[in-house]
Protein backbone atom coordinates (compact mmCIF):
# COMPACT_ATOMS: atom_id res chain seq x y z
CA UNK A 1 0.00 0.00 0.00
CA UNK A 2 1.32 3.68 -1.01
CA UNK A 3 1.90 6.40 1.37
CA UNK A 4 0.28 9.68 1.33
CA UNK A 5 2.77 11.81 -0.07
CA UNK A 6 3.67 15.08 1.87
CA UNK A 7 1.32 17.69 2.03
CA UNK A 8 2.54 20.66 0.78
CA UNK A 9 0.82 24.33 0.38
CA UNK A 10 -0.35 23.20 -3.63
CA UNK A 11 -1.79 19.75 -2.69
CA UNK A 12 -5.25 19.17 -3.59
CA UNK A 13 -7.20 17.10 -0.99
CA UNK A 14 -9.53 17.11 1.61
CA UNK A 15 -9.06 16.42 5.95
CA UNK A 16 -11.27 14.98 7.87
CA UNK A 17 -11.31 16.90 11.52
CA UNK A 18 -12.94 15.88 14.76
CA UNK A 19 -14.15 19.25 15.67
CA UNK A 20 -13.50 20.41 19.38
CA UNK A 21 -15.91 21.90 21.65
CA UNK A 22 -16.14 25.66 22.11
CA UNK A 23 -15.03 26.19 18.57
CA UNK A 24 -16.97 27.54 15.76
CA UNK A 25 -16.40 25.64 12.21
CA UNK A 26 -15.31 29.41 10.90
CA UNK A 27 -12.70 28.88 13.46
CA UNK A 28 -11.72 25.54 12.54
CA UNK A 29 -11.33 26.49 9.23
CA UNK A 30 -9.13 29.01 9.80
CA UNK A 31 -6.67 27.00 11.65
CA UNK A 32 -6.36 24.52 9.14
CA UNK A 33 -5.57 27.45 6.51
CA UNK A 34 -2.57 28.18 8.88
CA UNK A 35 -1.48 24.54 8.86
CA UNK A 36 -1.66 23.71 5.17
CA UNK A 37 -0.44 27.06 4.66
CA UNK A 38 -2.97 27.76 1.95
CA UNK A 39 -6.23 30.26 1.91
CA UNK A 40 -8.03 27.93 -0.46
CA UNK A 41 -9.59 25.86 2.85
CA UNK A 42 -13.18 25.26 3.04
CA UNK A 43 -15.72 23.29 4.86
CA UNK A 44 -19.20 21.11 4.40
CA UNK A 45 -21.47 20.64 7.06
CA UNK A 46 -21.56 23.36 9.69
CA UNK A 47 -21.34 22.54 13.44
CA UNK A 48 -22.21 24.59 16.28
CA UNK A 49 -19.51 25.69 18.88
CA UNK A 50 -20.82 23.31 21.25
CA UNK A 51 -20.80 20.11 19.05
CA UNK A 52 -18.02 18.05 18.50
CA UNK A 53 -17.09 15.27 15.64
CA UNK A 54 -16.45 14.80 11.91
CA UNK A 55 -15.87 18.03 9.96
CA UNK A 56 -14.88 17.90 6.23
CA UNK A 57 -12.77 20.17 5.42
CA UNK A 58 -11.25 20.69 1.35
CA UNK A 59 -7.86 21.82 0.69
CA UNK A 60 -7.25 24.00 -2.79
CA UNK A 61 -9.02 22.70 -5.90
CA UNK A 62 -10.71 19.78 -3.62
CA UNK A 63 -13.41 22.84 -2.12
CA UNK A 64 -15.14 22.04 -5.42
CA UNK A 65 -15.14 19.02 -5.10
CA UNK A 66 -16.90 18.97 -1.70
CA UNK A 67 -20.53 19.64 -3.18
CA UNK A 68 -19.93 16.52 -5.50
CA UNK A 69 -19.10 14.22 -2.56
CA UNK A 70 -21.94 12.06 -1.03
CA UNK A 71 -22.46 13.95 2.04
CA UNK A 72 -26.37 14.04 2.17
CA UNK A 73 -26.44 11.65 5.10
CA UNK A 74 -25.11 12.22 8.27
CA UNK A 75 -24.66 9.89 12.39
CA UNK A 76 -25.24 11.88 15.57
CA UNK A 77 -24.58 10.99 19.09
CA UNK A 78 -26.67 13.16 21.10
CA UNK A 79 -27.72 14.01 24.81
CA UNK A 80 -31.25 15.51 25.01
CA UNK A 81 -32.54 17.16 28.70
CA UNK A 82 -36.12 16.70 29.09
CA UNK A 83 -37.95 19.08 31.55
CA UNK A 84 -36.83 22.35 30.15
CA UNK A 85 -36.94 24.37 27.52
CA UNK A 86 -34.39 27.27 26.09
CA UNK A 87 -33.87 29.90 24.08
CA UNK A 88 -31.91 28.08 21.62
CA UNK A 89 -32.85 24.48 21.88
CA UNK A 90 -29.30 23.81 23.72
CA UNK A 91 -27.53 24.25 26.56
CA UNK A 92 -25.88 27.32 25.43
CA UNK A 93 -29.57 29.21 25.68
CA UNK A 94 -30.99 30.93 28.35
CA UNK A 95 -34.11 28.55 30.31
CA UNK A 96 -37.52 30.07 29.34
CA UNK A 97 -40.37 27.18 30.94
CA UNK A 98 -39.75 23.87 33.28
CA UNK A 99 -42.12 21.89 33.65
CA UNK A 100 -41.93 18.65 36.37
CA UNK A 101 -40.99 14.77 34.78
CA UNK A 102 -42.16 12.66 37.37
CA UNK A 103 -44.81 10.97 34.81
CA UNK A 104 -42.44 11.06 31.73
CA UNK A 105 -41.14 7.19 31.81
CA UNK A 106 -39.14 5.22 29.94
CA UNK A 107 -41.88 3.59 27.72
CA UNK A 108 -43.79 7.22 27.26
CA UNK A 109 -40.30 8.26 25.57
CA UNK A 110 -39.88 5.46 23.25
CA UNK A 111 -43.27 5.99 22.31
CA UNK A 112 -42.79 9.65 21.29
CA UNK A 113 -39.39 8.92 19.45
CA UNK A 114 -40.84 6.36 17.17
CA UNK A 115 -43.19 9.26 15.77
CA UNK A 116 -40.12 11.22 14.67
CA UNK A 117 -38.38 7.87 13.00
CA UNK A 118 -39.10 8.30 9.18
CA UNK A 119 -39.66 11.02 6.15
CA UNK A 120 -40.77 13.75 9.20
CA UNK A 121 -41.83 17.89 8.83
CA UNK A 122 -39.30 19.65 11.29
CA UNK A 123 -39.21 23.27 11.99
CA UNK A 124 -35.63 24.39 12.05
CA UNK A 125 -34.56 25.76 15.37
CA UNK A 126 -34.76 29.71 14.99
CA UNK A 127 -30.69 29.80 15.93
CA UNK A 128 -30.11 27.98 12.66
CA UNK A 129 -28.26 29.49 9.89
CA UNK A 130 -31.23 29.73 7.58
CA UNK A 131 -31.16 33.02 5.65
CA UNK A 132 -34.34 35.13 5.71
CA UNK A 133 -34.48 38.00 3.97
CA UNK A 134 -30.82 37.90 3.29
CA UNK A 135 -29.67 37.86 7.06
CA UNK A 136 -28.67 34.69 9.07
CA UNK A 137 -31.72 33.28 11.81
CA UNK A 138 -29.25 33.31 14.41
CA UNK A 139 -28.36 36.84 13.53
CA UNK A 140 -32.00 38.02 13.44
CA UNK A 141 -32.79 36.32 17.12
CA UNK A 142 -29.75 37.67 18.61
CA UNK A 143 -30.64 41.14 17.61
CA UNK A 144 -34.08 40.62 19.69
CA UNK A 145 -36.31 39.89 16.42
CA UNK A 146 -38.91 37.58 16.58
CA UNK A 147 -38.03 34.37 13.56
CA UNK A 148 -40.61 32.20 11.86
CA UNK A 149 -39.05 29.36 10.18
CA UNK A 150 -41.06 27.11 7.79
CA UNK A 151 -41.52 23.39 8.00
CA UNK A 152 -39.03 20.99 5.89
CA UNK A 153 -39.06 17.52 4.92
CA UNK A 154 -36.33 15.63 6.53
CA UNK A 155 -35.81 12.18 7.41
CA UNK A 156 -34.78 10.34 10.30
CA UNK A 157 -33.41 6.79 9.17
CA UNK A 158 -32.28 5.98 12.95
CA UNK A 159 -33.38 7.46 15.99
CA UNK A 160 -32.22 4.86 19.08
CA UNK A 161 -32.62 5.79 22.39
CA UNK A 162 -29.20 4.52 24.18
CA UNK A 163 -29.68 5.15 27.88
CA UNK A 164 -32.23 6.87 30.18
CA UNK A 165 -30.85 8.83 33.12
CA UNK A 166 -33.55 10.26 35.44
CA UNK A 167 -31.64 13.67 37.27
CA UNK A 168 -32.48 16.26 39.24
CA UNK A 169 -35.05 18.41 37.82
CA UNK A 170 -35.05 16.29 34.71
CA UNK A 171 -34.06 13.59 32.86
CA UNK A 172 -31.54 13.12 30.09
CA UNK A 173 -32.20 10.84 26.83
CA UNK A 174 -28.81 9.85 25.12
CA UNK A 175 -29.74 8.93 21.61
CA UNK A 176 -28.49 8.08 18.11
CA UNK A 177 -29.35 9.31 14.86
CA UNK A 178 -28.78 8.85 11.30
CA UNK A 179 -30.51 11.61 8.99
CA UNK A 180 -30.58 13.37 6.23
CA UNK A 181 -28.82 17.01 5.68
CA UNK A 182 -30.71 19.76 6.84
CA UNK A 183 -31.89 17.28 9.97
CA UNK A 184 -31.98 19.61 13.16
CA UNK A 185 -31.11 17.54 16.03
CA UNK A 186 -31.75 20.35 18.65
CA UNK A 187 -35.04 20.73 16.95
CA UNK A 188 -35.34 16.56 17.41
CA UNK A 189 -34.83 17.56 21.24
CA UNK A 190 -37.25 20.69 21.22
CA UNK A 191 -40.07 18.55 19.36
CA UNK A 192 -39.53 15.26 21.95
CA UNK A 193 -39.69 17.37 24.65
CA UNK A 194 -43.15 18.98 23.44
CA UNK A 195 -44.48 15.42 22.21
CA UNK A 196 -44.18 14.28 26.36
CA UNK A 197 -45.71 17.81 27.39
CA UNK A 198 -42.31 18.93 29.43
CA UNK A 199 -39.89 20.56 27.02
CA UNK A 200 -36.75 19.40 26.03
CA UNK A 201 -33.30 21.08 24.68
CA UNK A 202 -29.34 19.65 23.47
CA UNK A 203 -27.11 19.04 26.41
CA UNK A 204 -24.55 17.16 24.28
CA UNK A 205 -23.92 16.53 20.32
CA UNK A 206 -21.23 14.52 18.41
CA UNK A 207 -21.12 14.31 14.18
CA UNK A 208 -19.92 10.35 14.35
CA UNK A 209 -20.20 10.58 10.52
CA UNK A 210 -20.77 12.16 7.14
CA UNK A 211 -21.20 10.59 4.52
CA UNK A 212 -18.58 7.80 4.22
CA UNK A 213 -16.28 9.74 6.56
CA UNK A 214 -16.60 8.27 10.16
CA UNK A 215 -14.76 9.36 13.61
CA UNK A 216 -12.08 6.73 12.69
CA UNK A 217 -10.78 8.41 9.72
CA UNK A 218 -10.98 11.90 11.81
CA UNK A 219 -8.13 13.85 13.36
CA UNK A 220 -7.81 16.84 15.83
CA UNK A 221 -6.65 19.81 15.70
CA UNK A 222 -3.69 18.86 17.99
CA UNK A 223 -3.25 16.14 16.08
CA UNK A 224 -2.84 17.61 12.74
CA UNK A 225 -0.28 20.12 14.07
CA UNK A 226 2.25 17.22 14.45
CA UNK A 227 1.27 15.35 11.40
CA UNK A 228 -0.88 16.73 8.88
CA UNK A 229 -2.75 13.68 7.89
CA UNK A 230 -4.49 14.26 4.74
CA UNK A 231 -6.43 12.45 1.78
CA UNK A 232 -5.44 13.51 -1.59
CA UNK A 233 -8.59 14.34 -4.36
CA UNK A 234 -7.07 11.53 -6.40
CA UNK A 235 -7.82 8.78 -3.65
CA UNK A 236 -11.25 10.31 -2.46
CA UNK A 237 -12.32 11.20 -5.99
CA UNK A 238 -11.34 7.02 -6.87
CA UNK A 239 -13.02 5.94 -3.47
CA UNK A 240 -16.40 7.76 -3.67
CA UNK A 241 -17.29 7.61 -7.53
CA UNK A 242 -16.81 4.96 -10.36
CA UNK A 243 -13.27 5.53 -11.78
CA UNK A 244 -12.85 5.50 -15.50
CA UNK A 245 -8.68 5.44 -16.99
CA UNK A 246 -9.01 7.36 -20.27
CA UNK A 247 -6.05 6.95 -22.94
CA UNK A 248 -3.98 10.09 -23.77
CA UNK A 249 -6.67 11.28 -26.15
CA UNK A 250 -9.33 10.88 -23.95
CA UNK A 251 -7.26 12.61 -21.51
CA UNK A 252 -6.18 15.78 -23.86
CA UNK A 253 -10.20 15.89 -24.43
CA UNK A 254 -10.73 15.77 -20.33
CA UNK A 255 -8.42 18.40 -19.28
CA UNK A 256 -10.57 21.23 -21.56
CA UNK A 257 -13.85 19.83 -21.02
CA UNK A 258 -15.10 18.08 -24.73
CA UNK A 259 -17.85 16.12 -24.27
CA UNK A 260 -16.60 12.90 -25.15
CA UNK A 261 -18.89 10.65 -27.88
CA UNK A 262 -19.62 7.32 -27.72
CA UNK A 263 -18.12 6.62 -24.08
CA UNK A 264 -20.21 4.16 -22.27
CA UNK A 265 -20.23 5.91 -18.49
CA UNK A 266 -22.48 4.48 -15.36
CA UNK A 267 -25.81 6.81 -14.18
CA UNK A 268 -23.93 9.07 -12.27
CA UNK A 269 -21.08 10.77 -12.10
CA UNK A 270 -17.65 9.32 -12.93
CA UNK A 271 -14.11 10.16 -12.08
CA UNK A 272 -11.75 10.35 -15.01
CA UNK A 273 -8.06 9.68 -14.66
CA UNK A 274 -5.58 10.25 -17.01
CA UNK A 275 -3.23 7.86 -18.06
CA UNK A 276 -0.70 8.57 -15.19
CA UNK A 277 -3.23 8.78 -12.15
CA UNK A 278 -4.15 12.01 -12.24
CA UNK A 279 -7.71 12.57 -11.30
CA UNK A 280 -9.11 15.18 -14.09
CA UNK A 281 -12.55 15.60 -13.55
CA UNK A 282 -16.07 14.07 -13.43
CA UNK A 283 -18.51 13.16 -16.34
CA UNK A 284 -21.98 11.77 -16.43
CA UNK A 285 -23.93 10.49 -19.49
CA UNK A 286 -26.40 12.48 -21.70
CA UNK A 287 -27.57 9.81 -24.04
CA UNK A 288 -24.42 8.72 -26.21
CA UNK A 289 -22.10 11.72 -25.16
CA UNK A 290 -20.30 11.49 -22.10
CA UNK A 291 -19.95 15.32 -20.49
CA UNK A 292 -18.55 17.04 -17.62
CA UNK A 293 -19.67 18.22 -14.56
CA UNK A 294 -16.70 19.88 -13.08
CA UNK A 295 -13.15 19.54 -14.29
CA UNK A 296 -10.14 20.04 -12.08
CA UNK A 297 -6.83 20.25 -14.19
CA UNK A 298 -6.12 23.12 -16.41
Amino acid sequence: MESTPAFTPASDGIVVVDKPAGMTSHTVVARIRKLAGTRKVGHAGTLDPMATGVLIAGLNRATRLLGHLQLADKSYDATIRLGATTTTDDAEGEIVATAPVDGVTAEAISAAVEGFRGEISQVPSQVSAIKVDGRRAYARVRAGEEVALKARAVTVSRYDILDVRPEAGGISVDVSVDCSSGTYIRALARDLGAELGVGGHLTALRRTRVGSFDLSSAHSLESLAKSFDWLPIADVAAGTFPRYDADEAEAAAIRTGRPLPGLNLPPGQTAMFAPDGTFLALYEPHGPVAKPTAVFVG
